[in-house]
């Protein structure tokens, strides 16, 4: 049966520090890593100096790297808070050999940390098949922990594009932009991981049993169907964009439409005070002021009947 070992903050928090050297499987977790845990680590376990300085700086890509006595492995995930272009970054490292697997990570992550509760619930279940499936564990639940938030962004677009809809506001700009540049966060990481599973899911890895290639390849599977909802969504982005930008372009026709009908409708008037009050004297009698109120009033409410007519207002 594998043992686990876990390390926080520089040192031993479970396992004990004698299990680096008890012989048999084992899995070894650091949270919070620093050069001194590495240092030991990469003493006692051959690790490579530059894949445990990859380790010490937390800005790597996604990627898959063979060194002599193990493999590398950097996957990475989000979390979001209450809103959902509040993402952070979880970058995990891995080190896989036949009998040992040492992952590495700054932050927690419920999903990890789900694992790891399953690991000591079931430990002959679970770690009896091979330190491998508990690579495949972290690597399946730190993928799958990307569902809920790309399902809240779907959410987030719907209620944004029926905003839109109802009442067009500035705001709404500046809200589909953070949606936008989350949306390039989540596919400039997600992108290469989704390389980094496929070369875990074929055959030829010494360290990965052949049995367990057949796990990693769903969760390949996983990754392609996030890749497709980020497309799906970067469509529905570009879709709210050009329905705001419509919105906003009729608005501004029925506003520009509502002033050119005031000033149709306030033109012969101008016409008539100006036209009388400069060539006429002043004139009386009953006909003169029937003949004003008509062209004052009558005149303009024909034009509104025309203008109706027409189904311009």
């Amino acid at each position: 049966m594998i043992q686990v070992c876990l390390w926080e903050d520089g040192r031993a928090v479970s396992g004990g520090e004698e299990l680096l050297d008890r012989p048999g499987p084992k899995w070894i977790d650091v949270l919070e890593p620093n050069a001194e845990v590495l240092g030991r680590l990469a003493e006692r376990f051959q690790l490579h100096r530059l894949a445990v300085e990859d380790c010490l700086h937390l800005d790597q890509r996604p990627k898959l790297e063979e060194y002599p006595h193990h493999q590398f492995i950097v996957l990475q995930g989000f979390s979001c808070g209450p809103d959902v272009t509040e993402l952070t970054l979880h970058e995990h490292h891995f080190f896989l050999a036949q009998d040992w697997l040492i992952s590495v990570h700054a932050l927690r992550l419920p999903s990890h940390d789900a694992v790891l509760r399953r690991v000591k619930d079931d430990p002959s279940g679970t770690l009896g098949r091979g330190v491998d499936v508990i690579l495949y564990l972290l690597a399946d639940a730190l993928v799958d922990a990307q569902f809920p938030i790309m399902d809240d962004f779907s959410d987030r677009l719907d209620d944004l594009e029926d905003a839109i809809f109802a009442e067009p506001d500035p705001a709404h700009l500046q809200r589909i932009f953070q949606l936008k540049r989350a949306l390039v966060t989540l596919r400039r990481v997600l992108s290469p991981q989704r390389d980094v599973v496929g070369m875990l899911s074929r055959r030829g890895i010494p360290q990965i049993q052949e049995k367990t290639t057949l796990y990693f390849r769903d969760v390949y599977d996983h990754l392609v169907r996030l890749y497709e909802q980020i497309d799906a969504s970067r469509d529905v982005v570009g879709n709210v964009m050009d329905g705001y930008l419509s919105m906003v372009a009729q608005r501004t026709n029925d506003i520009s439409k509502q002033l050119t009908i005031f000033a149709t409708l306030f033109l012969p008037l101008s016409f008539i005070v100006g036209f009388f009050g400069q060539n006429f004297e002043q004139l009386t009698g009953p006909l003169w002021y029937a003949a004003m109120w008509v062209t004052m009033v009558g005149f303009p409410l024909g034009l509104v009947g025309w203008f109706k007519y027409k189904k311009w207002i």
